[in-house]
């Protein structure tokens, strides 16, 4: 990923936080703005060593496509983590899904962290999403924690 890509990923990162949101407003937040708060992060977050970040394009035009997100992340005593790479984010444009650009991101990103030192990499996916549960579980990711939430004015 380059300055150049960051228009058209934040806009994919909005359709990714959008998605959340339409699965479980309670619990995935809605940002008006979504496209420009991430271009904004994500350009900040170039400039880090232990951020991988990687765009696929489309052969024909090189247009984005799809992006997925990473990094380093040291000791979590909360989690009972040891360091480890996280997968963030994953996103691939409704054009092209199903043909196996979200699976070459991630083996990419797998294969990054890796090289910056990660002895495992973690990612949480909704529970509703069963299409990237799937994608996951074939490129080796087994389920090791399960979130639960309850809004606090519920009796």
């Amino acid at each position: 990923m380059t300055h150049a890509d960051l228009e058209v990923v934040g806009r994919l990162a909005a359709e990714l936080v959008a998605m959340h949101h339409a699965l479980d407003p309670l619990r995935f937040i809605h940002l008006p703005d979504a496209a420009k708060g991430y271009a904004g992060y994500l350009g900040s977050e170039l400039k880090k060593a232990r951020v991988v970040l990687l765009v696929a394009e489309r052969a024909s035009d090189h247009g984005v496509v799809g992006y997925t997100y990473g990094r380093l992340e040291g000791r979590d005593y909360n989690a009972l983590l040891d360091a480890a790479g996280k997968l963030e984010d994953v996103y691939v444009d409704a054009s092209v899904r199903g043909q196996g650009v979200g699976e070459q991101l991630v083996r990419a990103l797998l294969a990054r962290l890796s090289e910056k030192g990660a002895p495992r990499v973690l990612l949480m996916t909704s529970t509703k999403n069963e299409f990237a549960q799937r994608l996951f579980a074939r490129l080796g990711f087994r389920t090791t924690m399960l979130e639960m939430t309850r809004e606090t004015g519920e009796t």
